[in-house]
């Protein structure tokens, strides 16, 4: 049961999404610092940056989506 609950943590922590990795290589700060904030600033406002934090991971995989020309529809114009 620990290992499972291990990998899932590994899963969401390394290759959920990547917002905050992304953030902290465009700022140039540590990803876990961004990470803890994330979570500081969640618990102090009640979740509203885990908004902020599934806009930004949909942003991040629709563009990634789109330059990797799937269905780019900047292509067929």
């Amino acid at each position: 049961m620990y290992s499972r609950l291990t990998d899932i943590k590994n899963f969401i922590e390394w290759k959920a999404f990547g917002v905050c990795t992304a953030i902290g290589e465009r700022m140039g700060v540590a990803t876990s610092r961004i990470r803890l904030w994330f979570i500081y600033i969640s618990f102090m406002t009640l979740g509203s940056p885990l908004i902020i934090y599934m806009i930004l991971a949909f942003w991040m995989n629709m563009k990634r989506y789109i330059w990797l020309r799937r269905r780019n529809p900047l292509r067929y114009l």
